[in-house]
């Protein structure tokens, strides 16, 4: 070759992970990478199904050093086939178990084999894809996803431990059944709307103390708009006619009392079990109580969000070096896509929903408050719209939970919303403001002492 190139000295013949890597170059301008080898002795790959899996075992041939030997098997997803999958790796000396994160089926596989005793590491499909041109089969992918692995050429996706896994699961079904619940609200008032009943429009809410005793009274049978009047409460009572106007109507019948009272007791079954979910999550997240306290220090983080976010994020935080690689991983950056030498815009990825949905509503609640973060998405909402302020006021408060986490002595400080203000170099505004002014005006302004003067260049006019 002509051109002279420069090689790597891999000791075992495979190149390592070249990110994160140290930036100072040598001779040449190569640079060496700063992890450790990551090459696998003793690896097995398995391709999943939801009835079966293929296991391919990768070991050192005996006969021909530094050569490979690969043997593939066939079992069943099924406790008693998965423990003799167990039997059959611990024979063969393995000491790392890889698998792609396929829908649900993984999960059982994997707890089993940790059960185990072994290193089980969980890959994104996409990361492990197979390379085109080659056969696509259960065997082949098993293959290829166990010489992917033993190269360290991919990133293990983050399995938090029992007890972490149990509180999320009960977080998110907590979750799912306030969403369950809102959709009940949202059916009876469109029951209501079907039966000509404005209630929805008099009364802010329609299941607090004078609405609810409305609705019990309408499924009941009750229909007469001065009893169902009479039944409010509070500020409600100052409008006791415009009440009535509004329970006024010919249409509501039956049907409608008969299906009322349905999405009535499904919402108070719901109500209920949300009322147990809350005690069992208590219950789950006391052996991080301290973690919890730190946590609410942050404005608008209630145990409830500090729970979800402990479930979505666990308590150790060693798993991410830096709080810039928690903020990746859960997505609330930009992506990088750079070809030819230019950077393109390419948007935040798709990260975890669970913590995106409980990230979006602590920010949505703070950008009503006088804070730091509720500043920080009210000053880039106005400059670069609501979506890109979500997600920088979204990396802020991770950042902060970050910290918070990895540091048991830490506490949250919050900087208030004049902070962006005292970044701001008065003077250099000041003269950013009366450009623009002359600009519109074509009048000559100078600022003297922090006064602005101003000079018609013009004198003839007014």
């Amino acid at each position: 070759m002509s051109t002279r190139v420069r090689f790597f000295n891999f000791p075992c013949g495979f190149p390592r992970a070249v990110t994160p890597f140290d930036t100072s170059c040598g001779e040449g301008g190569m640079f060496e990478p700063v992890e450790e080898e990551l090459f696998v002795e003793r690896i097995a790959g398995l391709d999943l199904g939801k009835a079966g899996l293929e296991a391919c075992v990768r070991v050192p041939d005996p006969g021909r050093p530094g050569r490979r030997t690969q043997q593939i098997r066939s079992y069943a997803t099924t406790t008693a086939r998965l423990l003799e999958l167990a039997d059959w790796l611990r024979c063969e000396q393995v000491t790392v178990v890889v698998m792609e994160s396929t829908s649900a089926y993984w999960k059982g596989v994997y707890y089993v084999l940790e059960a185990e005793g072994f290193d089980c590491r969980l890959a994104n499909a996409r990361e492990v894809k197979n390379v085109p041109g080659r056969a696509k089969t259960d065997k082949a992918d098993a293959a290829w996803l166990a010489k992917v692995a033993e190269r360290g050429m991919f990133r293990p996706s983050l399995v938090h431990p029992e007890p972490i896994r149990r509180l999320r699961d009960v977080t998110r079904y907590r979750r799912l059944l306030i969403r369950d619940r809102s959709r009940e609200r949202q059916r009876v008032e469109k029951l209501l709307e079907d039966a000509q009943i404005k209630l929805s429009s008099v009364i802010t809410d329609l299941f607090g103390v004078s609405g609810r005793a409305m609705l019990d009274a309408l499924a009941a049978g009750r229909t007469d708009p001065a009893t169902l009047a009479d039944m409010s409460r509070g500020s409600i009572r100052g409008k006791i006619s415009v009440v009535k106007e509004a329970l006024t109507t010919r249409f509501f019948t039956a049907h409608h009392a008969m299906l009322l009272g349905m999405m009535l007791d499904n919402h108070d079954r719901l109500d209920t079990q949300i009322t147990v979910l809350d005690t069992h999550i208590e219950e789950l997240v006391a052996p991080f109580s301290r973690q919890v306290e730190q946590l609410t220090t942050i404005p608008c983080v209630g145990s409830s969000t500090a729970a979800e976010l402990i479930a979505e994020l666990g308590v150790d935080m060693t798993r991410f070096p830096t709080s810039k690689h928690l903020v990746s991983w859960a997505k609330f950056c930009p992506n990088t896509h750079e070809s030819a030498g230019k950077t393109k815009p390419k948007g935040r990825g798709d990260g975890n929903p669970w913590l995106g949905a409980t990230i979006g509503n602590t920010i949505g609640t703070l950008t009503r408050t006088q804070t730091f973060l509720g500043a920080r998405y009210r000053r880039i909402a106005r400059q670069r719209g609501k979506g890109k302020a979500m997600v920088a006021a979204g990396n802020s408060l991770l950042t902060a939970i970050y910290h918070l986490l990895a540091d048991p002595a830490a506490e949250y400080r919050d900087l208030g919303p004049q902070w962006h203000d005292t970044l701001t170099n008065p003077d250099r505004r000041a003269r950013h403001l009366a450009a623009a002014l002359e600009a519109v005006t074509g009048q000559t302004i100078t600022i003297t002492d922090g006064k602005a003067h101003i000079h018609d260049t013009n004198p003839a006019t007014t």
